[in-house]
């Protein structure tokens, strides 16, 4: 994923896209960067997410994070409880899921006032999927086969973006593994398998 335009933002990337494509944008492109642009103010927007809901600390399991304030009131976290990440790619596009681990073992189906559990209640249905980039696949295939230089800084953004995000993740929870390609990785993959991500292994 070489380019040799420096294009940081997602505005930079939008813009040089419709430069070189006289103002034509792909409808993929065009999934793929309206993703994006939910991805950057996903913490700041008002509509809610599993990714936001997180990080609020009113679903959190104090217990599990054992809260101490200092003298000026200040709240600080003494332990990271766990979780595992997993990197899912199908048919809609590519998916950050995230189960809670309780005393080691990964959990994927419901928790409720459980003292071990990062959170009050735990919900696959509403909280297992973070956050997702639609038609990524389809989008990171057509970026091998026939890609300019914005595709390939768009798919680069959604690398970064998403790597900010279990950053940001780590910060209250210890994250005891990251399953799965990471984006960079399934492109890369994509090239090994000459373009057909499909391709059985031999």
């Amino acid at each position: 994923m070489s380019s040799t335009v420096q294009l940081s933002t997602l505005k930079e990337i939008n813009a040089y896209k419709k430069k070189i494509n006289w103002g034509d944008v792909p409808a993929i492109y065009h999934m793929v960067s309206t993703s994006l642009g939910d991805l950057e103010g996903i913490l700041t927007h008002g509509f809610d997410s599993a990714y936001k809901r997180m990080l609020n600390t009113e679903s959190w399991n104090m217990a599990a994070f054992a809260p101490m304030k200092d003298l000026q009131g200040n709240v600080t976290y003494q332990k990271k409880p766990q979780i595992s990440l997993r990197h899912e790619y199908n048919d809609m596009g590519y998916e950050l899921h995230c189960y809670p681990v309780i005393n080691g073992e990964i959990i994927r189906h419901s928790v409720e006032n459980n003292l071990d559990c990062p959170f009050i209640r735990w919900s696959p249905e509403s909280m297992q999927m973070l956050f997702r980039v639609n038609s990524l696949v389809a989008f990171s295939i057509f970026c091998y086969q026939n890609g300019d230089e914005a595709d390939i800084a768009l798919l680069k953004q959604a690398h970064q973006r998403v790597e900010q995000l279990v950053t940001t993740l780590s910060k209250y929870f210890q994250i005891t593994s990251v399953k799965g390609y990471n984006i960079a990785e399934f492109y890369q993959e994509i090239a090994r398998k000459n373009g057909n991500i499909l391709l059985a292994e031999d």
